[in-house]
């Protein structure tokens, strides 16, 4: 069984990603925010310990980061995208974030998949907003019980942990970050990893 790590993002397109963030932003400034949260997301990933496979699940087009596999996304609505890009990561446990929260560094991201062993099912880490940051399950094949939860919805953490206890899985909680929605989200998150190109390019907006 080869744990693996599975990134779901979508190509930082001015006008098709954080589009929460305008006004105040701008929609090229909220695409910068969007790739500069991926590429963190990213670079914490290549580094995080415990994974055999690191997977990039893409809605559009992005290049190949160096040792990760890009995989495009497939499915109608993003349950069933998540749900697909579980069963293409392929076996074993798999660990999926997105690209919300470049604060979650290589560290916690490593403890969070290490916690997928026999006691545990899956990981649940939800998000300030009522939603999910992290899902990691030791089966992959069980992503296909999220596959029509309600995601980007006040309840979609609570829907989630409910379709997961449902069918009998034992469910472990992970860590709860804030998301990267809206701008004082942007500054929040920014402030609890300064150092990071997403800290970087929220100093870098003006208007």
């Amino acid at each position: 069984m080869t744990p693996a790590l599975l990134v779901l993002a979508k190509e930082p397109v001015p006008g098709r990603v954080k589009t929460r963030l305008c006004p105040p932003c701008s929609p090229e400034q909220a695409a910068a925010l969007a790739a500069a949260a991926l590429a963190d997301t990213v670079d914490a990933v290549r580094r995080a310990p415990g994974a055999a496979r690191r997977v990039l699940a893409v809605a559009g087009h992005l290049p190949a980061p160096a040792g990760m596999t890009v995989l495009p996304q497939r499915g109608d609505g993003l349950g069933k995208r998540i749900a697909a890009a579980f069963a293409d990561t392929g076996t074993g446990p798999v660990l999926q974030i997105g690209m919300d929260t470049p604060q979650a560094g290589p560290d916690l991201i490593g403890r969070c998949l290490s916690r997928l062993d026999d006691r545990i099912d899956a990981v649940l880490g939800t998000a300030e907003d009522g939603g999910w940051w992290a899902l990691g399950l030791r089966d992959p094949a069980h992503a296909a019980l999220v596959a029509d939860v309600p995601m980007s919805k006040p309840d979609t953490g609570e829907l989630t942990r409910k379709a997961l206890t449902g069918a009998g899985l034992r469910v472990a909680d992970l860590p709860v970050l804030r998301d990267v929605d809206t701008w004082a989200d942007a500054r929040a998150v920014a402030a609890l990893a300064p150092n990071g190109r997403f800290a970087a390019a929220v100093a870098r907006v003006t208007w």
